[in-house]
């Protein structure tokens, strides 16, 4: 049995980054526009990983074994 625990490693991981930059833009006129893009990145980038991994823990479907005739 696989551990769920990457899966909460990595979402520490990416809340810090996104904490990091959150913090670390400049101010300006695109401050917002600038932590809004950092953080749907992180999300993006995090939910894609996140049903990769799950996906290649828990197939839908069992491989098939073929009979060699």
């Amino acid at each position: 049995m696989s551990s769920s625990l990457p899966v909460v490693y990595i979402l520490v991981l990416a809340i810090l980054a996104g904490s990091g930059g959150w913090f670390a833009t400049p101010k300006g006129p695109n401050q917002t526009l600038v932590r809004t893009s950092i953080l749907l990145t992180l999300a993006c980038c995090y939910l894609m990983w996140m049903v990769t991994y799950l996906a290649q823990v828990h197939p839908l479907e069992r491989p098939r074994l073929s009979v060699l005739e």
